[in-house]
Protein backbone atom coordinates (compact mmCIF):
# COMPACT_ATOMS: atom_id res chain seq x y z
CA UNK A 1 0.00 0.00 0.00
CA UNK A 2 1.55 3.48 -1.28
CA UNK A 3 -0.84 5.58 -2.73
CA UNK A 4 -3.61 7.52 -1.57
CA UNK A 5 -5.80 5.54 -3.83
CA UNK A 6 -4.83 2.13 -1.84
CA UNK A 7 -5.34 3.99 1.20
CA UNK A 8 -8.86 4.81 0.16
CA UNK A 9 -9.43 1.39 -0.82
CA UNK A 10 -8.70 0.13 2.67
CA UNK A 11 -10.85 2.04 4.41
CA UNK A 12 -13.60 1.91 1.81
CA UNK A 13 -16.08 -0.41 4.00
CA UNK A 14 -18.50 -2.81 2.80
CA UNK A 15 -22.02 -3.03 3.51
CA UNK A 16 -23.52 -5.62 5.42
CA UNK A 17 -26.87 -4.43 6.95
CA UNK A 18 -28.35 -0.42 6.99
CA UNK A 19 -25.94 -0.24 10.47
CA UNK A 20 -23.54 -2.75 9.89
CA UNK A 21 -20.10 -3.08 7.83
CA UNK A 22 -16.79 -4.68 6.78
CA UNK A 23 -13.63 -3.65 6.74
CA UNK A 24 -10.19 -5.72 6.24
CA UNK A 25 -6.49 -5.52 7.08
CA UNK A 26 -3.11 -3.92 5.96
CA UNK A 27 0.03 -4.39 8.31
CA UNK A 28 1.96 -1.76 8.71
CA UNK A 29 4.70 -3.29 10.63
CA UNK A 30 2.71 -4.22 13.76
CA UNK A 31 1.99 -7.48 15.07
CA UNK A 32 -1.68 -6.42 15.72
CA UNK A 33 -3.68 -4.15 13.43
CA UNK A 34 -2.65 -0.65 13.17
CA UNK A 35 -4.97 1.55 15.12
CA UNK A 36 -4.78 4.83 12.81
CA UNK A 37 -6.63 1.68 10.45
CA UNK A 38 -9.03 1.16 13.30
CA UNK A 39 -9.66 4.94 13.60
CA UNK A 40 -10.50 5.34 9.90
CA UNK A 41 -12.36 2.78 9.04
CA UNK A 42 -14.77 3.56 12.01
CA UNK A 43 -14.83 7.47 10.42
CA UNK A 44 -15.57 5.74 7.24
CA UNK A 45 -18.56 3.86 9.43
CA UNK A 46 -20.23 6.53 10.88
CA UNK A 47 -20.08 9.04 8.07
CA UNK A 48 -21.91 6.62 5.83
CA UNK A 49 -24.78 6.76 7.96
CA UNK A 50 -25.04 11.01 7.83
CA UNK A 51 -27.38 11.89 5.27
CA UNK A 52 -27.68 15.77 6.08
CA UNK A 53 -24.02 16.79 4.81
CA UNK A 54 -22.77 17.68 8.23
CA UNK A 55 -18.89 17.32 8.87
CA UNK A 56 -17.25 15.18 11.01
CA UNK A 57 -16.06 17.60 14.41
CA UNK A 58 -14.66 15.64 16.72
CA UNK A 59 -14.38 11.97 17.74
CA UNK A 60 -13.45 10.13 20.74
CA UNK A 61 -12.00 6.49 21.30
CA UNK A 62 -10.72 3.69 22.94
CA UNK A 63 -8.88 0.50 21.81
CA UNK A 64 -10.13 -2.30 23.99
CA UNK A 65 -8.35 -5.57 22.40
CA UNK A 66 -5.15 -5.98 19.76
CA UNK A 67 -6.86 -6.06 16.49
CA UNK A 68 -6.01 -9.51 14.91
CA UNK A 69 -4.56 -8.72 11.61
CA UNK A 70 -5.91 -12.12 9.77
CA UNK A 71 -9.28 -11.63 10.88
CA UNK A 72 -11.56 -8.73 8.96
CA UNK A 73 -13.75 -6.27 11.37
CA UNK A 74 -16.91 -5.63 11.60
CA UNK A 75 -17.97 -1.76 12.51
CA UNK A 76 -21.74 -1.50 13.99
CA UNK A 77 -23.48 1.79 14.06
CA UNK A 78 -25.63 3.19 16.31
CA UNK A 79 -27.58 6.69 15.41
CA UNK A 80 -27.43 8.30 18.94
CA UNK A 81 -28.88 11.70 17.68
CA UNK A 82 -29.89 13.97 14.95
CA UNK A 83 -30.43 17.39 16.24
CA UNK A 84 -30.92 20.56 14.76
CA UNK A 85 -27.43 21.08 14.40
CA UNK A 86 -25.69 18.16 15.86
CA UNK A 87 -25.54 14.42 14.63
CA UNK A 88 -24.12 11.52 17.19
CA UNK A 89 -22.78 8.47 16.39
CA UNK A 90 -21.49 5.79 18.13
CA UNK A 91 -19.39 2.46 16.29
CA UNK A 92 -18.40 -0.25 17.87
CA UNK A 93 -15.85 -2.52 15.97
CA UNK A 94 -15.32 -6.88 16.56
CA UNK A 95 -13.91 -9.33 15.28
CA UNK A 96 -15.72 -12.24 16.15
CA UNK A 97 -17.35 -11.90 19.28
CA UNK A 98 -14.70 -9.83 20.32
CA UNK A 99 -14.69 -5.96 20.61
CA UNK A 100 -11.80 -4.35 19.78
CA UNK A 101 -12.53 -0.70 19.73
CA UNK A 102 -15.47 1.69 20.17
CA UNK A 103 -15.39 5.39 19.03
CA UNK A 104 -18.32 8.37 19.37
CA UNK A 105 -18.00 10.52 16.78
CA UNK A 106 -20.44 14.14 16.54
CA UNK A 107 -20.93 15.74 13.21
CA UNK A 108 -21.62 19.66 13.04
CA UNK A 109 -23.83 21.71 9.92
CA UNK A 110 -21.58 23.84 8.53
CA UNK A 111 -21.69 27.35 10.08
CA UNK A 112 -19.91 30.52 10.01
CA UNK A 113 -18.26 31.59 13.15
CA UNK A 114 -15.74 33.80 15.06
CA UNK A 115 -11.99 32.57 13.93
CA UNK A 116 -9.08 32.53 16.45
CA UNK A 117 -6.33 29.70 16.13
CA UNK A 118 -2.66 29.01 18.18
CA UNK A 119 0.08 29.94 15.15
CA UNK A 120 2.38 27.57 13.77
CA UNK A 121 6.43 27.33 14.86
CA UNK A 122 8.26 29.51 12.67
CA UNK A 123 11.92 28.00 13.33
CA UNK A 124 10.60 24.91 11.44
CA UNK A 125 13.01 23.56 8.93
CA UNK A 126 11.08 22.76 5.60
CA UNK A 127 10.19 19.56 4.17
CA UNK A 128 12.02 19.76 1.41
CA UNK A 129 15.67 20.05 3.56
CA UNK A 130 15.10 16.92 5.32
CA UNK A 131 15.02 13.23 5.06
CA UNK A 132 11.77 10.62 5.08
CA UNK A 133 11.50 7.97 6.78
CA UNK A 134 13.09 5.83 3.29
CA UNK A 135 15.62 7.98 2.75
CA UNK A 136 16.76 7.30 6.31
CA UNK A 137 16.65 4.02 5.80
CA UNK A 138 19.23 4.22 2.45
CA UNK A 139 21.51 6.04 4.24
CA UNK A 140 21.72 4.69 7.88
CA UNK A 141 20.28 0.96 6.95
CA UNK A 142 24.14 -0.61 7.94
CA UNK A 143 23.57 1.08 11.44
CA UNK A 144 19.91 0.88 12.32
CA UNK A 145 18.35 -2.45 14.84
CA UNK A 146 16.74 -4.45 12.56
CA UNK A 147 13.42 -4.04 14.61
CA UNK A 148 13.74 -0.05 13.20
CA UNK A 149 14.59 -1.24 9.53
CA UNK A 150 11.96 -3.51 9.53
CA UNK A 151 9.36 -1.09 10.34
CA UNK A 152 10.90 1.82 8.18
CA UNK A 153 10.79 -1.02 5.25
CA UNK A 154 7.28 -1.14 5.04
CA UNK A 155 4.86 0.49 1.95
CA UNK A 156 3.31 3.51 3.29
CA UNK A 157 0.26 5.71 1.74
CA UNK A 158 2.55 8.83 3.61
CA UNK A 159 5.55 10.33 3.78
CA UNK A 160 6.89 11.05 7.15
CA UNK A 161 10.03 13.46 7.34
CA UNK A 162 10.52 14.34 10.79
CA UNK A 163 12.62 17.65 11.91
CA UNK A 164 15.28 16.15 13.93
CA UNK A 165 16.52 12.51 13.54
CA UNK A 166 16.86 10.77 16.57
CA UNK A 167 19.75 8.15 16.76
CA UNK A 168 18.35 4.89 18.28
CA UNK A 169 22.30 3.99 19.28
CA UNK A 170 22.81 7.26 21.39
CA UNK A 171 21.26 6.48 24.59
CA UNK A 172 20.43 10.48 25.64
CA UNK A 173 16.76 11.72 26.84
CA UNK A 174 15.47 14.42 24.58
CA UNK A 175 12.97 17.14 24.72
CA UNK A 176 9.33 15.68 25.28
CA UNK A 177 8.21 17.26 22.12
CA UNK A 178 8.60 16.48 18.20
CA UNK A 179 7.45 17.63 15.03
CA UNK A 180 7.26 15.73 11.77
CA UNK A 181 6.24 16.80 8.10
CA UNK A 182 3.77 14.69 6.93
CA UNK A 183 2.27 14.30 2.97
CA UNK A 184 -0.06 11.67 1.19
CA UNK A 185 0.73 10.05 -1.84
CA UNK A 186 -0.32 10.38 -5.31
CA UNK A 187 -3.49 12.11 -4.11
CA UNK A 188 -5.81 14.15 -6.26
CA UNK A 189 -8.31 16.74 -5.95
CA UNK A 190 -11.64 14.79 -6.37
CA UNK A 191 -11.37 13.56 -3.14
CA UNK A 192 -14.66 14.78 -0.35
CA UNK A 193 -14.06 16.19 2.57
CA UNK A 194 -14.69 13.07 4.51
CA UNK A 195 -12.54 11.26 2.56
CA UNK A 196 -9.54 13.34 3.53
CA UNK A 197 -10.68 13.92 7.55
CA UNK A 198 -10.35 9.64 6.80
CA UNK A 199 -7.13 10.25 5.67
CA UNK A 200 -6.02 12.20 8.51
CA UNK A 201 -7.34 10.07 11.32
CA UNK A 202 -5.40 7.27 9.83
CA UNK A 203 -1.90 9.31 9.64
CA UNK A 204 -2.96 10.96 13.24
CA UNK A 205 -1.57 7.58 15.06
CA UNK A 206 1.84 7.60 13.59
CA UNK A 207 4.68 9.63 15.48
CA UNK A 208 2.16 10.70 18.75
CA UNK A 209 2.74 7.84 21.21
CA UNK A 210 6.30 7.25 20.23
CA UNK A 211 7.14 10.99 21.19
CA UNK A 212 6.21 9.93 24.66
CA UNK A 213 9.20 8.20 24.68
CA UNK A 214 11.40 11.05 23.91
CA UNK A 215 12.32 12.26 27.53
CA UNK A 216 12.85 8.44 29.15
CA UNK A 217 15.48 7.71 25.83
CA UNK A 218 18.66 6.59 27.49
CA UNK A 219 16.63 3.96 29.12
CA UNK A 220 13.66 2.88 27.33
CA UNK A 221 13.14 1.56 23.39
CA UNK A 222 11.25 -0.46 21.79
CA UNK A 223 12.37 -3.26 22.42
CA UNK A 224 12.24 -2.88 26.46
CA UNK A 225 8.92 -0.94 26.52
CA UNK A 226 5.90 -2.49 25.98
CA UNK A 227 3.71 0.17 24.00
CA UNK A 228 -0.25 0.59 22.68
CA UNK A 229 -2.36 3.15 21.75
CA UNK A 230 -5.71 3.63 24.64
CA UNK A 231 -7.28 6.42 23.54
CA UNK A 232 -7.82 8.61 20.72
CA UNK A 233 -9.47 12.24 20.39
CA UNK A 234 -9.42 14.44 17.14
CA UNK A 235 -11.20 18.16 16.40
CA UNK A 236 -11.15 18.54 13.06
CA UNK A 237 -11.57 22.70 12.27
CA UNK A 238 -10.45 23.34 8.61
CA UNK A 239 -10.36 21.75 4.87
CA UNK A 240 -7.11 20.92 3.92
CA UNK A 241 -4.85 20.38 0.41
CA UNK A 242 -3.55 16.97 0.65
CA UNK A 243 -1.39 17.51 -2.28
CA UNK A 244 1.14 19.32 0.00
CA UNK A 245 2.90 18.85 3.66
CA UNK A 246 1.31 19.02 6.87
CA UNK A 247 3.26 19.61 10.14
CA UNK A 248 2.22 16.96 13.31
CA UNK A 249 3.47 19.09 16.22
CA UNK A 250 2.99 16.82 19.15
CA UNK A 251 4.44 17.21 22.82
CA UNK A 252 3.88 15.22 26.02
CA UNK A 253 2.87 16.58 28.80
CA UNK A 254 3.00 13.55 31.22
CA UNK A 255 4.56 9.99 31.34
CA UNK A 256 3.41 8.17 34.77
CA UNK A 257 1.83 4.78 35.67
CA UNK A 258 2.93 3.34 32.81
CA UNK A 259 1.57 5.57 30.38
CA UNK A 260 2.15 8.53 28.76
CA UNK A 261 0.09 11.13 27.49
CA UNK A 262 0.43 13.16 24.13
CA UNK A 263 -1.46 16.09 22.53
CA UNK A 264 -0.40 17.51 18.67
CA UNK A 265 -2.23 19.95 16.30
CA UNK A 266 -1.74 19.16 12.53
CA UNK A 267 -0.92 22.61 10.36
CA UNK A 268 -1.26 23.22 6.71
CA UNK A 269 2.32 24.68 5.52
CA UNK A 270 1.05 28.38 5.86
CA UNK A 271 -0.07 27.97 9.06
CA UNK A 272 -3.55 27.18 9.27
CA UNK A 273 -4.80 24.55 12.11
CA UNK A 274 -6.56 21.65 10.48
CA UNK A 275 -7.00 19.66 13.40
CA UNK A 276 -5.78 18.30 17.26
CA UNK A 277 -5.15 15.21 18.37
CA UNK A 278 -4.97 14.05 21.72
CA UNK A 279 -3.88 10.34 22.59
CA UNK A 280 -2.98 8.11 25.63
CA UNK A 281 -1.15 5.26 25.36
CA UNK A 282 0.55 2.22 27.58
CA UNK A 283 4.32 2.50 28.35
CA UNK A 284 4.86 -0.28 30.39
CA UNK A 285 8.63 -1.69 30.65
CA UNK A 286 9.48 -5.04 30.08
CA UNK A 287 10.75 -7.38 32.94
CA UNK A 288 13.94 -8.96 32.21
CA UNK A 289 13.54 -12.60 32.15
CA UNK A 290 15.94 -14.32 34.51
Amino acid sequence: MTTVSELLELLHLEKSSELSFIGENKTVGTASVFGGQVLAQSVNAAYKTITNERVLHSLHSYFLEPGDLSLPITYDVAIMRDGGSFSTRRVTAKQGDVVIFILAASFHKVEDGMEHQVAIKTDIKQPEDLLSWDDMLVQFKDFLPQSVKDFLSIPRPVTFKPTVIVNPLDKKDLPPFSDVWFKFNCPNDQLTLAEKQQMLTYASDYNILTTALNTHASTANFTNTQMASLDHSMWFFRDFDVNDWLLFSIDVPSTHGARGFSRGNIFTRDGKLVASVTQEGLMRPMKKRD
